[in-house]
């Protein structure tokens, strides 16, 4: 419904490129004041211009949000400027691809570090916010959680704890009226897919269009997705029509993962 999230407002971590920028355009689109958070301010002040586009100018802050600081520089700002959240989108996160013998230890911590801690530290920052607003978490996490891969160990893990610790938190959701939900994206066209596919071509000893090409004949899939896909479940997920949609982790990802959950 075109403006239902008029004077709502949004968190987007990793907002500033790929699927992050997508949603902040497509909540944007529907009226809705979104903030923009992740650790390069080139990259979010280029992004600004586009949700903007789009909608209202967006609210931006940088910070590294491996650390629990930037988090709460975030919260901060939002109950300065608006003193209320109606959606958090947990979409930061970039962990590395690679054979797993060559994976140095702080490839792991570092993974766990952004991906999985911002997710935590945010949501249980904004809690109270999204409770009183009767709101929305949708954490943007990946069909790896779901399909264990050998050149993709740290992803994996990461994304299984991510899961995990989302269906937890929806229990409490149910509870306190806040619909927590998950989306898995597959194989999407970001500058985050283009550098996995190198790495795994560079674990594999073959060039990157030879790993897109085995990834998608592997899967069976007809096209790349694209952020348009997963934000348009996002905008359905924190919407009124999804109230009823609690705990739920949906795949858009072309039929590329194959497990039951």
């Amino acid at each position: 419904m075109p403006g239902e999230f008029k004077g709502k407002v949004v968190v987007i971590s990793g907002g500033s490129r790929g699927i992050g920028r997508g949603i902040a355009s497509a909540f944007a689109r529907e009226g809705a004041q979104t903030v923009l958070a992740s650790s390069s301010e080139p990259n979010l002040a280029a992004a600004a211009k586009v949700v903007a586009a789009a909608g209202p100018a967006p609210l931006t802050v940088a910070g590294d949000l491996r650390t629990l600081a930037a988090c709460e520089q975030v919260f901060n700002l939002v109950n300065e400027r608006f003193q209320r959240c109606d959606v958090l989108v947990n979409n930061a996160g970039a962990t590395r691809s690679g054979n797993f013998l060559d994976m140095p230890d702080a490839a792991f911590h570092d993974g766990f570090a952004l991906k999985y801690f911002a997710c935590v530290r945010l949501s249980k920052l904004f809690w109270p916010m999204l409770k009183a607003a009767e709101g929305r978490v949708v954490n943007i996490i990946g069909g790896a959680a779901r399909t264990p891969d050998p050149l993709f160990l740290v992803g994996g893990s990461v994304n299984a704890a991510m899961a995990n610790f989302s269906k937890g938190l929806s229990g409490l959701g149910k509870k306190d009226g806040v619909n927590v939900n998950v989306i898995h994206p597959g194989l999407t066209e970001t500058d985050r897919v283009t550098t996995l596919l190198q790495q795994r071509a560079q674990a594999s000893g073959i060039t990157p269009d030879e790993a897109r090409k085995q990834v998608m004949e592997k899967d069976g899939l007809r096209r790349i997705g694209q952020p348009e896909d997963v934000a348009e479940l996002a905008l359905f997920l924190a919407s009124e029509r999804a109230r009823h949609i609690q705990g739920a982790a949906i795949g858009v990802d072309g039929g590329q993962t194959t497990g039951l959950f």
